[in-house]
């Protein structure tokens, strides 16, 4: 069992060194929220096309979204709120970086649209002004309605000579109209991310609404990274009848745009017949960037456009000097928990002792391994929820070692006293610690997010509790039995019998001492007092015989 526990800490060890060395984790010590630490406020203002105040039911699902993508980012105990009707308040522990920002502010439109076009992004001077000076805008009287009605989504004759002149005069480093509010129903020209191609792409034929899943992956072939999409079960048909159109059609009516946001981010060609609804969009992607647009796909687009407003660094709510007094608690709830088990229990004590030393390891490295690998960070509410755990896991202790004391009252060995006590002890602890547990899980999913960080903790020290007790205490005690000093029953260690008095021999049953001190007296009162109803009614049964018996001997 020893073994096993030192096999677990190295283990946790070489996790934690792991994130350190390669992947740039920050330290060895657990991130802390924002109310301990500070970080970044930024404010979002919604945009309507009218300049009207939002709905508010567009502004909540705004907020959650934005909640999402912040929590998949691996960013915890962020807050996001909204504030006056028309802005969201998004605050993240520490500094946010680019990516950060991105993902909270980036709309995630995703459209896919069948190329009509593409070219080159230059820019052609396609009218002129009023001064008959050659100016790139289109000349207002070419046509704009297609000649014929077009068929498809993928039909030529949208392509207008308006159309093709404003293509030819469109800027991508300066456009004309924001792209992303393109009409759905009608073509659009626009450029790709990197701005090396520019394109006139047919109406929408799918959107993020038809997305159920997305995912970030490396492809085998190329080892670039992409995002791969599962669509719904109407936008896997859907998918299917596009693919099936384009499917060995001619450049560039073969292609179909992936576009977010009003931009390009690839115009793959269709090379097959795709059914089962399971595309990629590849791309310049990074692991980062990949990652980033598969959880804005995946929680879904926003529903309002917003643009920064603000972008400030906001100091902690707490601070440093709440966190220092919570530590501070912390520590003079385990020097009394320490003094106390010295005083109780004698050298035992230090078995206790001993045992939340490791469990103090166990927890912070699985605090700093949660840091780099989920996000976690340490609030007050979670300092409280270690501090309160102290107080669970003492009254463990106290469970195990007064069955312990109840086996040697009882006339067994200090061996047989340590294993009969720890099946009698182990139950008690389980159901304990089991419903701690649940109290922990029902808190963390029902509670506010303030409160979440306090069930987390109080569900981690709980379950590691447990692992010390079966890992380390008991393995300790058997050890323990063995020694001289214990296995004697030295009058320091804590398990002397005749310091217990052990005058409790069986069920019901006590033996009468030679010598009947005060000290007798009153081990056999607390054994007494141990008793259980069944057992107190068993003995009360067999005093009853035991005078009926007299009586009837004194009557012959």
């Amino acid at each position: 069992m020893l073994t096993g526990l030192l096999a677990i800490v190295g283990v946790l060890f070489g996790i934690n060194a792991l994130g350190v060395y390669v992947y740039n984790a920050s330290s060895w010590t657990p991130e802390l929220a924002l109310d301990l630490q500070g970080g970044t406020q930024i404010i979002l203002q919604a945009q309507t096309t009218d300049g009207a105040a939002p709905d508010s039911e567009q502004l909540a699902q705004a907020v959650t979204i934005i909640r999402q993508r912040v929590d998949a980012s691996g960013v915890g105990e962020a807050d996001v709120a909204t504030e006056g009707g028309r802005n969201i308040v998004v605050q993240i522990p520490g500094q946010a970086d680019e990516a950060t920002r991105q993902r909270i502010q980036s709309s995630a439109q995703l459209q896919l649209r069948p190329v009509l076009f593409t070219g080159a992004p230059a820019t052609s001077f396609v009218g002129q002004d009023g001064n008959s000076t050659p100016y790139p805008t289109p000349d207002p009287s070419l046509p704009a309605t297609p000649t014929a009605s077009p068929t498809n989504a993928s039909d030529p004759a949208y392509i207008t000579p308006a159309l093709q002149a404003e293509f030819l005069a469109y800027d991508c480093s300066n456009p004309p109209s924001n792209p992303a509010q393109a009409p759905a129903d009608q073509p659009m020209i626009t450029c790709d991310v990197n701005g090396q191609a520019k394109y006139i792409l047919g109406p929408v034929e799918l959107d993020g609404n038809d997305i159920s899943d997305a995912t970030n992956g490396q492809e085998q072939n190329t080892g670039q990274w992409a995002v791969n999409l599962v669509f719904n079960d109407q936008g896997t048909q859907k998918f299917a009848e596009v693919s099936q159109r384009l499917y060995g059609a001619q450049a560039p009516f073969n292609q179909f745009a992936f576009v977010l946001d009003g931009s390009v981010l690839s115009a793959p060609s269709m090379n097959g017949i795709i059914v089962d609804g399971r595309p990629s969009i590849t791309g310049s992607f990074t692991q980062e960037s990949s990652k980033a647009l598969a959880d804005q796909l995946k929680y879904g687009a926003l529903p309002l456009s917003f643009t920064v407003v603000s972008s400030d660094t906001v100091s902690a709510t707490l601070g440093s000097q709440q966190l220092q007094v919570g530590f501070i608690a912390g520590l003079i709830g385990l020097g009394l928990v320490a003094i106390y088990s010295l005083i109780v229990y004698r050298a035992l004590g230090t078995v206790i002792i001993a045992s939340l030393g490791v469990m103090a390891v166990l927890t912070y490295l699985a605090l700093c391994i949660l840091a780099w690998r989920a996000g976690f960070r340490l609030s007050l509410a979670g300092v409280a929820g270690l501090i309160v755990t102290i107080g669970f896991t003492a009254d463990s202790f106290i469970v195990y070692f007064e069955r312990i004391r109840d086996e040697l009252r009882d006339g067994k060995s200090i061996t047989a006293a340590v294993e009969d006590g720890w099946s009698r002890a182990k139950r008690t602890i389980y159901i304990s610690k089991s419903i701690n547990v649940l109290a922990a899980v029902v808190l963390y999913i029902l509670a506010d997010a303030t409160v979440k960080g306090f069930a987390f903790t109080l569900g981690l020290t709980t379950a590691i509790d447990i692992l010390i007790f079966i890992l380390f205490t008991h393995p300790v005690m058997q050890l323990l039995a063995r020694t001289r000093f214990f296995g004697s029953g030295h009058p320091l260690s804590g398990m002397d019998p005749n310091a217990l008095g052990a005058v409790y021999r069986g069920r019901a049953q006590f033996r009468t001492p030679v010598a009947d001190s005060g000290r007798t007296k009153r081990s056999r009162g607390e054994a007494q007092r141990r008793q259980t109803i069944a057992e107190r009614k068993q003995a009360e049964l067999a005093a009853a015989r035991g005078d009926s018996r007299s009586t009837k001997e004194g009557d012959d």
